[in-house]
């Protein structure tokens, strides 16, 4: 999965310091998730709070279990690459096998300036759920709905949107969606209180994708000129994945947004292919599905997201362009449920009209997958962890008349950012 990288010794006359070797590297690849309030176990943020788990990161880096990166190497080349260099990796090692020595203040780079609370950098509009949710201490909780107006008077573009949950040990995911005015999506449900969906009655059609938080995800990274729409009069849907964990709590989630102040030249979406009537049967190693979507218009492919659940295994997008030709864009040889990762391609991929994008999802249902929850169960589609997903989301930036409706063919399933 990963590139082969030479352990052997550094040169003996060299020695890595925390300072200048160490630090630099910390900053670029580990402290988004590793500073106070933020999901990672330790800060890792100066020489103090790094020193005492040197052991526990020498170990996880030469594993290569962190930084969070499953993506093939040799398929692609990713922006958002979080995996070290092959020097980096060195430099790591060496430092904790040298006794983990700070070095000289002096030679540490400036401090990474991070804003409390937030990885995009102060919000200019902030949109919290006006009531709380309080989550039970046991028991399965469905998913959580609640409709925050936005009273936008004007269409707003958003360059920049964080999801932030108000109680993180206990929720699994939130998505944020836009509701435009005027559709039949949760006709007639509360506004501002959380609810949960009455099976028997039609949901309608779910609006688009505005902004998501899950395990291991960061906010994603649109390019200059490009921006999502939120039309006026438009509401916020926030869908909530409660999971309890023998400890009652209270929950009130938000989304930050930094606004686009010029005119875009580009509307971003999201959509997905996605297959959502399957049977995986009970003991099944390598259980296959596949998935396609169609495109109706031009457009650039600017990230991927493969989604299942505890028994993903491994996943891989493909490309067929409407002459035929067939290009891999992503593999994941060894899918992990517990770091739902964006992946944004370091080279923009142009659509044209009549591309369609391949999904193949292999599951694993058997008694050696040590997450599986019953591997004597045939597993569905469903909403909670021990159901199953095999949803390929990916997003593309188009021409600023493009909606979902002009983008997918007439009749084409789309299920634009709704469960992970």
């Amino acid at each position: 999965m990963l590139c082969s990288v030479s352990l052997a010794q550094s040169p003996s006359f060299y020695k890595p310091t925390f300072y200048k070797d160490v630090l630099p590297v910390l900053q670029q690849h580990c402290q988004a998730c590793h500073r106070p309030g933020e999901p990672g176990p330790m800060p890792l943020l100066d020489y103090a709070g790094t020193k005492p788990w040197a052991a526990a990161i020498r170990q996880k880096v030469a594993s290569r279990q962190m930084p969070p990166w499953f993506a093939d190497p040799t398929i692609n080349h990713f922006s958002n690459d979080r995996s070290l260099s092959a020097q980096d990796i060195r430099a790591i090692l060496d430092w904790v096998d040298a006794g983990a020595p700070s070095g000289d203040p002096k030679d540490a780079p400036p401090p990474a300036h991070w804003v409390e609370g937030w990885t995009i950098g102060r919000p200019e509009i902030v949109f919290e759920m006006p009531a709380a949710f309080d989550i039970p201490a046991s028991g399965v909780v469905p998913y959580q709905y609640v409709i925050v107006p936005t009273r936008f008077q004007r269409d707003t573009w958003v360059r920049l949107g964080e999801v932030r949950a108000g109680d993180r040990a206990r929720t699994h995911h939130i998505v944020v969606s836009v509701r435009e005015p005027g559709s039949n999506w949760l006709s007639g449900e509360p506004i501002g209180v959380p609810f949960a969906l009455d099976p028997h009655r039609p949901m309608g059609i779910p609006g688009e994708f505005l902004a998501g938080y899950g395990p291991g995800a960061m906010p994603e990274l649109l390019a200059p000129g490009e921006a999502k729409l939120i039309k006026a009069g438009s509401d916020l849907v926030f869908q909530l994945h409660y999971t309890p964990n023998g400890q009652p709590g209270c929950d009130r989630s938000r989304i930050g947004l930094i606004l686009a102040h010029q005119p875009p030249r580009r509307r971003v979406l999201m959509l997905a292919a996605a297959n959502l009537h399957f049977a995986i049967p009970p003991g099944d190693p390598d259980y296959s599905l596949d998935a396609r979507i169609t495109l109706n218009a031009p457009s650039t492919l600017i990230s991927l997201l493969p989604h299942m659940h505890l028994r993903g295994k491994s996943f891989e997008f493909r490309v067929v362009f409407p002459d035929g030709r067939t290009e891999t864009l992503l593999r994941v040889p060894h899918y992990s449920y517990n770091w739902q990762l964006s992946y944004y391609l370091a080279k923009p991929l142009p659509l044209p009209s009549g591309t369609t994008i391949e999904c193949t999802a292999h599951f694993d249902n058997s008694a050696a997958n040590p997450l599986n929850p019953d591997p004597t169960k045939t597993v569905r589609f469903g909403p909670q962890s021990w159901d199953e997903m095999m949803i390929g989301y990916f997003e593309v930036s188009t021409d600023l008349k493009n909606g979902l409706r002009e983008l997918l063919l007439p009749g084409a399933p789309n299920a634009s950012g709704h469960g992970m």
